[in-house]
């Protein structure tokens, strides 16, 4: 397989093509959501990862990443630096630097930053091409972190109307890792 380019843009180094390829998170085009979904990184450009799907988010605190919901696929989640704040099933746990978050499929839960400064965290799941989340749910714990739904919907739309799509920029200010 041949290697893709690595396109060098004013928001950040983009992959182009499909083939393998090196991409820098630092130096990556990242998306950014503001106050709901932080900063991410899924280290895809044109051609979308068909098998695993990876990412890279920094969510501030009081930042929630999406709205509550459980996926038919699995998922994970490591804490590489601060705080993070998950709420699955409907309760509450904090996690620090390198907990990790083990998600099987159909397992509700959303990720919240936490504590008194960024979060970054790393993701993996797996992946069916063009599937998203399985359901939002309304769930009382996670609207107190206003990160739930009105009422439970399988539409993407309809979770995320009047919330900011994002927009495309240079990695943002990573916390340490220690």
């Amino acid at each position: 397989m041949p290697e893709a380019e690595i396109v060098h843009t004013d928001t950040g180094d983009v992959p182009r093509g499909d083939g393998w390829y090196v991409l820098n998170a630092k130096r990556a085009r990242w998306r950014h959501f503001g106050s709901f979904g932080g900063s991410d990184l899924s280290f895809q450009g044109d051609v979308r990862f068909t098998d695993v799907g990876v990412h890279l988010g920094v969510l501030q605190p009081g930042e929630p990443a999406s709205m509550y919901h459980y996926e038919d696929n699995q998922e994970g989640f490591l804490v590489l630096a601060g705080e993070l704040l998950v709420v699955v099933e409907g309760e509450e746990r904090i996690l620090g630097a390198w907990d990790y978050f083990h998600c099987p499929r159909g397992v509700p839960h959303v990720l919240v930053g936490a504590g008194d400064g960024p979060c970054l965290v790393f993701a993996v799941g797996a992946r069916r091409p063009d599937e998203g989340p399985s359901a939002y749910l309304a769930d009382e714990t996670a609207r107190r972190h206003g990160a739930a739904v009105e009422r439970d919907t399988a539409s993407n739309e309809e979770a995320y109307a009047g919330v900011l799509r994002g927009e495309d920029g240079p990695a943002p200010p990573f916390p340490p890792i220690s």
